[in-house]
């Protein structure tokens, strides 16, 4: 073998080496990636119970329900469903009725939801992105007309 096929051959391996510590890697994150799901897209995509999601909607008026012990229980709607979700914990000050609402947890079963973490919008403004962007699009979003959404 000359010197520039073992240099040629060095670099092919070390190229296929990273490839598969590239794939391993992305393959081990696919199962920690959330992305962000409304009550709709829950129900259309059939989501099996289980999923870690992250659920994004407006909270129902009149459905909050606080129990003993921090335990809270709420619906996340959009125009077209709207999914029970059960919290445990203190809530963001921000959070109330007819607000728009992040929720991040697992989805018991088709209409239930038990979340691990709730972020509420924190002035009147702020509505998260995706949250803002499936309003939008099935024609529910109560903001200003003219003005977009503040987002960080």
């Amino acid at each position: 073998m000359t010197r520039k096929q073992r240099r040629l051959t060095l670099i092919g391996v070390a190229g296929c080496v990273l490839a598969i510590a590239l794939g391993l890697v992305l393959y081990a994150m696919n199962d920690t990636i959330v992305f962000f799901n409304s009550p709709a897209d829950i129900q259309a995509k059939n989501v099996q119970p289980g999923t870690r999601i992250r659920l994004g909607g407006l909270v129902k008026e009149g459905s909050v329900q606080r129990g003993s012990d921090q335990q809270i229980s709420f619906e996340v709607m959009d125009a077209h469903a709207a999914i029970q979700v059960s919290y445990k914990g203190l809530l963001p000050d921000l959070f109330r009725e007819g607000q728009g609402v992040v929720a991040e947890g697992v989805l018991v079963s088709p209409g239930t939801f038990r979340a691990d973490s709730v972020l509420a919008k924190h002035d009147e403004n702020y509505m998260p992105r995706e949250v803002a962007d499936t309003l939008k699009k099935q024609g529910h979003w109560m903001g200003e007309a003219d003005a977009a959404p503040k987002t960080q």
